[in-house]
């Protein structure tokens, strides 16, 4: 009796499990399972780092997913940024499931899917704060939050082992800009009843102090509007915060000045917005780009993309004078309405510097606040939750730490604290009235590249290679062949950033030696092998190469056969 009892409350574990979103900022996933059910929190994207030349996304390996198809119930979505949302469109193709979020979030991502071509066949539905789904074994209740994006929600899970809360992103802002506070009470209820976990937003968890309302950067904005009268306004910020454009609408509104909205995402979010009342734009206040010339500049404002120093955003076409019908120069003030994204200060501060050099005054400071919860944000939730175990998430390594450390101060000790990494999976359950939480093992996660139309054709080898080739160039060496190996034509060496030809003449002619003495190296015959040169080729020029010049460019050799 007692090996069926253990069986049972074994196969009866609720199991966490991050696909995604732990050790990065980006690509949050994470699926919930219990017995034959699971639901996926979130599924997102991250963009690709300095080093992954060509690639445009990254989104995460759902194979566990893939593997458990049938298991799967729904995407359930906490709010309409990239890094939550920007997934959907490629995992859709895999495993079609519905999809479940509040209006703003899902008009976002009915456009993703309309682009994709999955909307007719994606089951969505639209869910109110306060509204309860059920999944299967698991009920979801989404919670009224506020962030820098409107109708963000946290998810309140009920599973039968016990509630669990994901915050997704989140801050704690009485004063919004639109609708509704984060709704505590809630918070506050929930906690009376009992939480099992709470899994909470790491992102500021180093920052001291509380996040301030998005309605202070409203009166910064403001304020500049009425001090910079007689130049142009162009400001960039992220296409998803509704509240931040809202706000420069509204003082654009009040100063008498005309805007221009420009870039493909912050054109689309704006509109779908607007059509869903979440954005309130005056009469006769947006004017089209082709109508910039018949206003003077101190009567215009453009709200732009670009914020993050995007090589193809609209604000980094304007300071590459690639922008087809806006340049930038003396008399146009440049304003950064955010934070550069760990990893992105480089990128950003290139554009302000191309900026600064047209002779635009470019302003970049006390112009954002953050839509993540600080340090005594994170404590007010805590407090209000009371859960029995905590599971930081979203953020690097050292952000999930840093709200460790949190929770210690607040009285948890480390049993208490799950600082997971993505694939781990984490089983929940009752032992005699007391939590059992362990990670049991590990499921198979990593990075899918997307590069233009292709979804998991650039791997590791491809990236390595590109990897090479920015760092080292390439050698192409052509020659023709019969097919017993006799030369007939050539060698010939083609040299692509590694040197400038014209300028090493001697290296190149030495390194048209050291490649016909390899070829000598390899006699012709009845059963040549051609490999046999192009490795020999490969060998030696690759060892004069390192000696010369101590790069170790990438060496094609082409053989041509010729009967």
């Amino acid at each position: 009796m007692k090996k069926k009892v253990n069986k049972k409350v074994q196969a009866s574990r609720l199991k966490i499990i991050p696909l995604g979103g732990l050790e990065q900022i980006g690509m949050n996933i994470t699926a919930f399972e219990y017995e034959n059910d699971i639901i996926v929190v979130d599924c997102g994207l991250a963009f690709p780092e300095d080093d992954m030349f060509g690639v445009d996304l990254v989104i995460p390996d759902v194979t566990y997913l893939e593997e458990n198809l049938d298991k799967v119930r729904a995407f359930v979505i906490t709010h309409g940024h990239e890094d939550h949302i920007g997934s959907l469109p490629y995992v859709l193709k895999k495993i079609n499931v519905p999809v479940y979020a509040t209006r703003l979030t899902m008009g976002i991502i009915e456009n993703k899917l309309r682009e994709k071509e999955l909307l007719e066949i994606t089951k969505r539905h639209v869910v109110g704060f306060g509204d309860t789904v059920r999944l299967g074994s698991f009920s979801v209740e989404f919670i009224k939050t506020n962030h820098s994006i409107v109708d963000a929600a946290a998810l309140a899970i009920g599973t039968p082992v016990g509630t669990i809360i994901h915050t997704g992103d989140f801050k704690v802002d009485y004063t919004p800009v639109y609708g509704d506070a984060i709704d505590l009470m809630r918070f506050a209820e929930l906690g009376r009843k009992g939480v099992l976990a709470l899994m909470c937003d790491s992102t500021n968890a180093e920052r001291p102090g509380i996040t301030a309302s998005e309605r202070t950067v409203g009166k910064t904005i403001d304020s500049l509007f009425q001090e910079l009268r007689d130049t142009r306004i162009i400001i960039a910020t992220f296409a998803s915060n509704v509240d931040r454009v809202q706000q420069i609408i509204n003082s654009a509104h009040k100063y008498g000045r005309k805007v221009v909205v420009e870039g493909r995402s912050m054109v689309n979010i704006i509109e779908t917005a607007t059509e869903l009342k979440c954005l309130n734009v005056p009469d006769n206040t947006l004017i089209s780009i082709d109508q910039l010339k018949n206003y003077p500049g101190n009567q215009t404002v453009i709200i732009t993309t670009g914020s993050q120093g995007e090589s193809m955003a609209a604000l980094s076409r304007m300071a590459d004078d690639a922008h087809k019908k806006i340049s930038v120069g003396p008399g146009d003030t440049i304003i950064f309405s955010s934070h550069p994204i760990p990893g992105n200060e480089k990128a950003v501060t290139n554009v302000i510097n191309k900026l600064l050099l047209k002779g635009a005054d470019v302003i970049f400071e006390d112009v954002h606040v953050s839509g993540h919860p600080c340090q005594e944000d994170i404590k007010l939730i805590y407090t209000l939750v009371q859960p029995r175990i905590t599971i930081p998430v979203h953020g690097e390594y050292r952000h999930l730490i840093a709200q460790a450390k949190i929770a210690k101060e607040l009285g948890y000790t480390s049993d208490r604290i799950f600082i997971l990494r993505s694939g781990d999976v984490l089983e929940l359950g009752e032992d005699h009235g007391n939590v059992k939480a362990e990670i049991t093992g590990k499921v198979p996660v990593g990075n899918i590249l997307v590069d233009g139309l292709g979804v998991g054709d650039v791997g590791n080898v491809v990236l390595r290679d590109r990897q090479h080739l920015a760092q080292d160039g390439i050698v192409i060496v052509t020659m023709a062949m019969d097919r017993n190996g006799q030369l007939l034509a050539g060698p010939e060496i083609t040299s692509r950033g590694f040197v400038y030809v014209k300028e090493a003449d001697v290296l190149m002619n030495e390194a048209d030696l050291i490649v016909q003495t390899a070829i000598a190296s390899c006699p012709p015959g009845r059963n040549f092998d051609w490999n046999r040169v192009k490795t020999a080729v490969k060998t030696a020029l690759t060892d004069f190469f390192w000696k010369k010049t101590m790069r170790r460019p990438m060496i094609l050799p082409l053989i041509t056969e010729i009967d």
